[in-house]
């Protein structure tokens, strides 16, 4: 399988067999399609997150659950996306939203990375034509257990559990879409915005290793990601990968389930 993060030149060099796929979404309720239709990289394709890569949420679920693995793969087909295609997911953020993509087709077997620096790394014109792509067959795959964790995995306190939000969400300094401020007991803060240069695209991997290293992680450790709703914990789950330090495993339910519940918060530091 490829690299988790791959940058502009790799992707030239492999143009014939790649799929980019633009994944902008916005917590403020901008729309990613509109920023998308304004201009995008040449030849990608639009996968939304909220009909493609997540079910409709509740408090018993949280925000952004894992769908149907079914209709994932609808909105892969439909968006010319195959069983053998090579995706490279970007968005304007460093890929903290596009890593859900990635990391729900690497999960399932398939071949995936995030654009280095994204939609910043790319020099060129962007353009508003959307590509002509013929849907493809893309087969439906369960989500594998071994990369996920449950509520009571990330609770359970046997695993080193790594917070994805800023460090104000963490500390219950503020909270300001969720029922409850904090974090879950025992868990270490590694925001994943903090997984990149002030470029925008990843740290090196050295210090990437150093990031996790300084909050528990060695090699080996069974890491579990979590952040608000399940996205941005995939880009400190791709960055794990990315440094050498193993897979991890993703809390889908996140802060939005765990608050929604009456277990214990902590908060601070």
């Amino acid at each position: 399988m490829i690299q988790p993060v791959v940058d502009l030149s790799w992707v030239r060099e492999h143009s014939d067999r790649v799929v980019l796929a633009d994944v902008r979404w916005y917590l403020d309720g901008r729309s990613g399609r509109a920023a998308y239709e304004e201009g995008h990289l040449p030849g990608a394709v639009f996968v939304d997150l909220d009909r493609w890569l997540a079910r409709h949420g509740s408090p018993v679920d949280g925000r952004h659950p894992l769908p149907d693995p079914g209709v994932f793969a609808q909105g892969m087909a439909a968006a010319g996306i195959g069983d053998t295609t090579t995706v490279i997911g970007y968005d304007d953020a460093g890929g903290v939203m596009a890593a859900r993509l990635v990391w729900m087709l690497r999960a399932t077997g398939h071949e995936a990375a995030l654009l280095d620096g994204g939609l910043t790394a790319y020099e060129g014109e962007l353009v508003c034509e959307v590509p002509d792509r013929p849907a493809q067959v893309f087969t439906a795959r369960p989500w594998p257990a071994d990369r996920l964790a449950g509520i009571d995995d990330a609770a359970g306190g046997g695993s080193v559990v790594l917070d994805a939000r800023d460090r104000a969400r963490f500390r219950g300094d503020t909270e300001p879409i969720d029922p409850r401020p904090g974090h879950i007991p025992g868990a270490r803060s590694l925001p994943c915005r903090d997984n990149l240069a002030a470029d925008g695209t990843f740290l090196p991997v050295a210090e990437l290793r150093e990031r996790f290293v300084s909050v528990g992680v060695t090699d080996g450790a069974d890491v579990i990601s979590y952040c608000g709703s399940g996205v941005t914990a995939c880009h400190n789950l791709l960055a794990l990968e990315h440094a050498g330090l193993g897979a991890g495993r993703l809390y889908p339910g996140s802060w939005s389930q765990y608050s929604s519940t009456d277990r214990p918060a902590a908060t601070g530091d």
